[in-house]
Order: structure tokens, then sequence, then C-alpha cells
């Protein structure tokens, strides 16, 4: 049975995992024995890792956050504490860039940007969408045999959660084991001249979902002309996350952290709706594996079209508020 040791940065502070946490949980106990380790306090750890399927959880001497190389001490010497055969964690930039490090200290693979994991006899085995989700591969490390684990980061929405609430049920507040690493003493090769974190500016809090773990996204692009408003109240129905093409977070209509895309983030939502955006592969790239697109376009050649489910040729301020109205239609 292979140890599954499951990578969390850091943990909400309100104390409850978000929805990609939870599906790094379910994809780790369907490969075996569930650890975690986290840059997280002890005590946090505690109170929001209270799931039955979870053996042990590895903390440090305290706090440590990214971009800390401590936590790649942290995440080094809890490998070797749980004997793990493979490290899940989320497909953001702070945890790639923690297990990228760890892969160069291990020797090992890393495998970015997956969407399913299983075992394969004594073989871990990872899907992956590549070249803008044209093509979907299997990759597995060549030399698993040796010892060394598997590093992966998985995408958000990658997992039911049907299926990720039948993988977990509710548990006593798990084992906490304190590892001899403290933020800031990292004992690797980066311990001289280590990043120093000047200052740290909480994000504006939002009642949208994060938009890489957001089941449902509305992202505008050139074809807004500035106004997102459409899009904010259709968000606002659908529950949803608002996205941008990078002409629009290059004009400033809207944050860049917005940007979904070959130079933005990559989202994989149940539904994607996507207006005024032509759809070149560079915004491909990043939302290509949504499991439903719905297009809406004036320029019925637009490049979107050769990838949605359903297209809609027409002025996105026409088509958006009949939408919002049919919804808030059937809604009430």
């Amino acid at each position: 049975m292979t140890t599954a040791l499951v990578f969390f940065d850091s943990l909400p502070a309100d104390g409850s995992l978000s929805a990609g946490q939870k599906e790094l949980l379910a994809a780790a106990r369907g490969l075996g024995e569930v650890t975690v380790v986290t840059g997280a306090s002890g005590e946090a750890a505690a109170q929001a890792l209270d799931f039955a399927e979870i053996s042990t959880v590895y903390t440090g001497d305290g706090e440590i956050a990214a971009p800390d190389a401590a936590l790649v001490d942290l995440l080094e010497t809890a490998v070797q504490e749980s004997g793990a055969g493979v490290v899940l964690g989320s497909d953001v930039s702070e945890t790639t860039d923690a297990l990228a490090r760890l892969a160069v200290r291990l020797d090992t693979g890393l495998i970015t940007g997956g969407i399913a994991v299983e075992t394969s006899g004594e073989q871990v085995v990872v899907t992956k969408p590549v070249l803008a989700g044209t093509y979907t591969t299997t990759a597995s490390l060549a030399d698993a045999a040796a010892g060394r684990p598997l590093l992966v980061t998985l995408r958000p929405n990658s997992i039911d959660a049907e299926q990720v609430a039948a993988a977990l049920s509710p548990g006593a507040e798990p084992e906490v084991t304190g590892l001899p690493v403290n933020a800031g003493l990292g004992g690797g090769a980066a311990a001289e001249g280590q990043i120093e974190i000047l200052e740290r500016t909480e994000l504006e809090k939002s009642e949208r979902p994060s938009l890489t773990e957001a089941r449902v996204v509305v992202a505008g692009g050139r074809g807004v002309e500035g106004d997102f408003g459409p899009l904010e109240e259709l968000a606002d129905e659908l529950g949803a996350a608002i996205g941008a093409s990078r002409a629009a977070t290059d004009a400033g209509w809207i944050d860049h952290a917005a940007q979904v895309g070959q130079t933005g983030v990559t989202v994989s939502p149940q539904l994607y709706v996507s207006a005024g955006i032509s759809g070149a592969v560079q915004q491909r790239s990043g939302m290509q594996t949504s499991q439903t697109i719905v297009a809406i376009n004036k320029d019925e050649d637009a490049p979107v079209f050769e990838i949605a489910d359903f297209g809609v040729v027409g002025d996105l301020f026409e088509v958006i508020p009949q939408m919002v109205e049919e919804i808030r239609r059937r809604k009430g």
C-alpha cells in the first residue's frame, strides 16, 4: 500500500478546508494511507484536518509560509518520516515552486497539472492534459522502485464533489507531529541568502469563490469594452468566479489575478462561460479542460466556437441580461 503525503502550504483562516484541498485528500485516500504536511501551526492543522482517513499530520516548529525555503526543509523531513511514495499538492504557484525545489533535493520527478492519479501495480500513474488540452497523457516515475517519491500537483475540480464527500468522513483531531524545522532557518542549499519576507498584505475578501477552485467561471475579454458589470451580475446568480483574457487585464479593466490562459491561471470548472473572448490558443490553454464551455461572441468565426459545447453568436450586452433574467425566473 502506498503512503500518500498531502502538502498544504497554508490552511484557511476560518478553519475549514477549501474544495480543492478536500479533493487532494480524496485523491490520496484512493492511493493508500493518508498523511499531511503543512506550513500552518499545529493547532490550526488539528482543527482543520479532523478527517478519519488522515493518520498523521506533520508541521514545523511554528508557522512556515511560502516562499520561505524552510517550507522545503519541512517537506523533505516529512517525506523521510512518513516514507511516502507520492506527494500531492494543488496546482498553484506556491505549491509548484516548493515541490520543484523538493524534486531537486530528492533527485526525483515532478508532474504538474494532473487531473487524475491512481496506482497501477507498484507505480503511481498520473493523467494530465498537454498542448493546451489537445491531448491527454499518462505518466509515472520510471525508477519508483528505487524508493523515490513521485511529486504531483493536481488541478482543482478534477474530482466530483460527490466522490470527495464519499471518500472523506469526519473524525477526531488527528495526531500532529512537530518536526524540528523553524521558519527562516532552512538547512538546505538555500540556507545562505534566503528570501526575506518584508511585508504581507492580506487579499481583499470576496464572497465569490477562488478563481482556481471555482466550479463555475464567467470570463470576459476585449468584447466587454471595459464593462464587466453584466458578467458580474451573471456570476452572482451562478455563484461563479470572474475570469478574464489577457487583453482585458492588460487594458486595466480588471486585476491581473483574474487572467486565465497560458500566462495566467489554469482553470477546470464544471461550467466556463466565455463572453467577448476570441479564444486564441493562449487563452484556450488555460480553460480548455473545463467540463462544459459556453461561448458568446459577435464573430461567428471566433476560434472559441471550435471548442465550445454551446455557442451563441450575438452581442454579450444583449445575451447576458437575458441569461440573468431567465436564471432568476427559474429560481423564483
